[in-house]
């Protein structure tokens, strides 16, 4: 039966099974049309069936529309633009790099620490910007931006602890790349996901986690701790303070990046628009950087204990 608002007079919204057209325009039920009118409408039907067919074939011979031509996120285009901006962090993390170690010389063995601080203070900013602007629209620009002040902080402070303990860098940046990869491995065959109270639990602890190096930030700087690394670098039954909770803060930043992971699928699946994949770039950058100097810091609490 079809419906009386013309609203849903397409043939989409009826029962194709109840209603058949024919050439003409005329309906009929049980009704049977002149045999010159049967094969018109036979042959009509065969030659609409060969386009269809043709047509069907035509696009699953055609290349797949990828982000460009959709303008819509997709993970292959979101990997590019993350490819990119680590680019971009590695470029400027080797000027960070020299830029740190310039001033060293015999007589003077001191590291320069402007780009460690002109690199955090600025990414900060940057970050804040983004992610307040980005509700509106997806600046590239600032992402990018934020990119290089991240590779001055990363490679000056890499440098200022690789004068101290050498050897490090290789090592952090091994331990990095071997929890990401075991990370990605894990959530692309789907054995870890995402869920509501795993991220619960992420929140409390990521709250705890800032409050406690707030805490020991002020106590270094009012020198009630003389430790370099203040109360990490206090030992419990033996064991340092900062191994224990490094070792906790980077499964906090593992799963950091699954949700980064599951935020990216989601976006595709909602057809998010393509600059999207940009926000997906960020995101994942903040978590890895995050990650490498947690794991930095374990190395060099471990090292400077023995």
């Amino acid at each position: 039966m079809a419906l009386d608002n013309p609203a849903f007079s397409n043939s989409a919204f009826q029962d194709p099974k109840a209603v058949k057209t024919y050439p003409g325009g005329r309906q009929a039920a049980g009704l049977t049309p002149p045999p010159a009118q049967t094969q018109f409408s036979t042959a009509q039907h065969a030659g609409t069936d060969a386009a269809a067919q043709a047509q069907l074939e035509g696009m699953y011979a055609a290349p797949a529309a990828g982000a460009i031509e959709t303008d819509r996120m997709t993970v292959e285009d979101t990997i590019w633009k993350t490819v990119g901006l680590f680019a971009v962090l590695l470029v400027t993390a080797v000027g960070g790099w020299v830029w740190t170690m310039a001033p060293v010389t015999a007589e003077n063995p001191t590291p320069s620490m402007a780009p460690w601080l002109i690199g955090m203070l600025g990414g900060f900013v940057l970050s804040l910007v983004v992610i307040f602007t980005s509700r509106k629209k997806v600046r590239p620009a600032l992402i990018f931006a934020y990119a290089a002040f991240e590779g001055l902080f990363v490679g000056g402070i890499s440098a200022y602890f690789e004068m101290i303990w050498e050897g490090i860098v290789l090592q952090a940046t091994l331990g990095t790349l071997s929890v990401v990869g075991v990370t990605l491995a894990l959530f692309a065959s789907g054995k870890i996901r995402a869920s509501k109270r795993a991220t619960k639990v992420f929140m409390i602890a990521m709250v705890g986690y800032l409050v406690f190096s707030l805490l020991n930030l002020v106590l270094v700087w009012t020198g009630v701790s003389t430790n370099a690394f203040g109360l990490l670098s206090e030992k419990f039954m033996g064991i340092p303070i900062g191994l224990i909770i490094g070792v906790l803060v980077v499964i906090m930043a593992a799963y950091s990046l699954v949700l980064d992971f599951d935020s990216i699928q989601q976006g595709v699946r909602n057809g998010a628009p393509r600059q999207f994949g940009w926000l997906g770039g960020f995101g994942i950058m903040v978590t890895v950087v995050w990650l490498y100097i947690e794991i930095l810091r374990i190395i060099a609490i471990v090292r400077g204990s023995n």
